[in-house]
Parts: structure tokens; C-alpha cells; sequence
């Protein structure tokens, strides 16, 4: 019996011991895992996402700063990567540089389209590898709009219709300018063929003077949205015809190339001929001050601080607003002094 109790009191203690080491193990596993999971969320919180970014080139004033704006950012963001491609201006170099951002696999696509047309068969390629695509200042024209999950940037209709209306509601400003007795003549600087602004920017200057037959259009002619091209056809515009009132440039730049242009010619931009531009970078403002520029209505190149929130809102399952629209103003002449020192770019 002695032996017996004492054999039951040994066994008693094994397995004693044998629950409570089951236990701990089971405890640390449990300490393991939740450590392990922690580490896991964490690790999901802080994974690198890998941008590709497609720009236009550096045509401008405008497009130097939405560079630097958009490679500034990625540099305050630890958890961005950023892969920056120059197209120089030519679609086959961006469409290139977009079927490599595929092959990479990169996280998010982004990119400004040179023109509106010719994106479909790569962005459909992006899709098929699973990669969201955001357009940035520069839309596409396809009928699928499943290609890319959100443009972002500046309602260039909108802009136009900005720069007619001011003319419209500036008219005895204006007229006092005119060397026509029974209208206003107006020439335009166009941007580049076939891309977004130059497209919206026409038809809403238009609309924006719709109505009001006081103001003719008399020339209108691409620029390519840099200062170089705007002095050249505003000198052959000069050439064909000083009967000159109002200049309407798709773009700062090609309006400060023409106001040298206006000034080799002899005559006074800003009074002479009354200039309307679209942008509002500080290159602008300073010809305001002096005089020589009379309106700019505002299109911001700030866009790096707004893409990569979307960026990281879609890494968390999160869908965006189809477009994403910038607040922008319009700064007369007279309102230039006091605006400069604030302008970013």
C-alpha cells in the first residue's frame, strides 16, 4: 500500500509537472504569436510603396515646380519610394517609361499625359497586372474609364472660362486699349496640340465670351506651352498684324516670351495690348508689377502633397473620388504687388 500511495504521489507530480509545462509552452506560443502579429501589422503599416511617376518634361516655369513638388514630397515620406521619369515632351519616351514601371510592379503608377489620345493599350496592360494608374494635371480621352482610379489636378475648362469672363467684365478697361473701332481683336497663344489644357483652355475661353460680339478672335496658334515658341509666333502674329487689342496665352511662359516679342516691336504689353495668362507662377507676377501682364488665373503645380495621400489612402483599401479637383484663383494687375512674396514657385 506504501508503495502504491507513494507511486500514485510520483505519477501525481508528472503530470503535475507535465500541465504546467504545457501551460507556459502554450502561454509563450500565445506571447510569440501576438508579438509576431504586432511586428506583422506594423511591418504593413510601414511597407515601402513603390511610385512610378511619369512627367512631361520641363517646358516651363510651371513644370519645374509640379517636379519639384512631386519629388519633394516623396523625400518627407519614408514609407514612399519614388521612380521619376523624364519623357521630354515625346509620348513614345512616357509610354516606355510606363510599360517599365509595369515591369518593375510597382505599387501605384502616376503620370501627366503629354496629349489625350494614345494611352489605351498600356494603361490596359497596367490593369491587367493589377497596378492602379492616377492622372495628375492632365487627363485622358478613353471611353474606359476603368484604365486609372483618379485624376487629380486643375479644371482647365474652367480656367478658360475664368480668362474670357474676365475680358468680358474689363471691357471699357480694355477698349480704352483698342485700336478697333467696332471690336476687340484677340490673339492666342495655344499650348501643345492635343493635350488637355490647350483643349479645355480654348473651348472655355470661348464659352467664357460667348454672347458677347464685341471681342473677335483673329489668330490662334500653338506655342507648345514654352516662352521660347510664345515669342516666335507672337512676333509673326506682330508681323501679319499690329491691329492687335488683347493676348490670350494658354500659359505664363508663352505669354512672357511674347511680351518680348511686343516690346521688340516697339509697343507696351500690358498697355498696348492687354495680356490674359494662365498659371500664376511668380514669373508672372513680376511682369504684373511692372506692368507689362494685366491678369493670370491661377493653375497650381503643387500636386505632390495631394497625390501621395491618395497613394497611401489606396495601399489602405481605400477608393477614391474619380477626380480630385485643386482650388485656384484668378490675380488681376492690381493685386500682384501685394501677392508675390507669397507665391511658392
Amino acid at each position: 500500500m506504501k508503495l502504491l500511495a507513494k507511486g500514485l504521489v510520483i505519477r501525481g507530480l508528472v503530470t503535475l509537472s507535465i500541465s504546467v509545462a504545457f501551460s507556459a509552452c502554450e502561454k509563450k506560443d500565445d506571447t510569440e504569436a501576438s508579438a509576431t502579429d504586432k511586428a506583422s501589422g506594423e511591418m504593413t503599416e510601414k511597407k515601402e510603396i513603390v511610385v512610378g511617376f511619369s512627367q512631361i518634361g520641363a517646358e516651363s516655369a510651371w513644370r519645374m515646380a509640379n517636379t519639384t513638388s512631386i519629388k519633394s514630397e516623396a523625400e518627407k515620406r519614408p514609407n514612399i519610394k519614388l521612380i521619376f521619369a523624364d519623357a521630354q515632351q515625346k509620348q513614345e519616351n512616357q509610354i516606355k517609361a510606363l510599360r517599365s514601371f509595369i515591369d518593375r510592379k510597382v505599387d501605384v503608377i502616376a503620370f501627366s499625359p503629354i496629349v489625350e489620345s494614345g494611352y489605351g493599350p498600356v494603361l490596359k496592360e497596367a490593369k491587367a497586372a493589377g497596378i492602379p494608374v492616377i492622372l495628375t494635371d492632365r487627363n485622358v480621352d478613353l471611353t474606359d474609364d476603368s484604365l486609372w482610379v483618379a485624376f487629380m489636378g486643375s479644371n482647365f475648362y474652367e480656367e478658360g472660362v475664368k480668362a474670357g469672363k474676365w475680358l468680358k467684365e474689363n471691357y471699357d478697361r480694355v477698349k480704352l486699349k483698342s485700336k478697333s473701332s467696332k471690336s476687340v481683336n484677340v490673339v492666342e497663344l495655344q499650348g501643345t496640340v492635343g493635350s488637355a489644357p490647350a483643349n479645355d483652355r480654348f473651348k472655355g475661353f470661348r464659352d467664357g465670351l460667348a454672347g458677347d460680339s464685341r471681342f473677335k478672335i483673329t489668330k490662334t496658334q500653338t506655342g507648345d506651352f514654352t516662352r521660347a515658341k510664345g515669342k516666335e509666333v507672337m512676333e509673326a502674329f506682330l508681323k501679319a498684324d499690329k491691329k492687335i487689342d488683347v493676348l490670350y496665352a494658354h500659359n505664363d511662359d508663352m505669354a512672357l516670351g511674347a511680351i518680348q516679342a511686343i516690346e521688340e516691336a516697339g509697343l507696351k504689353p500690358g498697355v498696348d495690348i492687354i495680356i490674359v495668362s494662365v498659371d500664376a507662377v511668380r514669373g508672372a507676377f513680376e511682369a504684373m508689377v511692372e506692368g507689362k501682364l494685366n491678369v493670370t488665373v491661377e493653375c497650381s503645380p503643387l500636386l505632390g502633397p495631394q497625390l501621395y495621400d491618395a497613394v497611401e489612402a489606396l495601399m489602405r483599401g481605400e477608393t477614391l473620388p474619380k477626380v480630385i479637383w485643386t482650388q485656384e484663383g484668378i490675380f488681376p494687375q492690381e493685386v500682384a504687388k501685394k501677392t508675390l512674396p507669397k507665391r511658392q514657385y
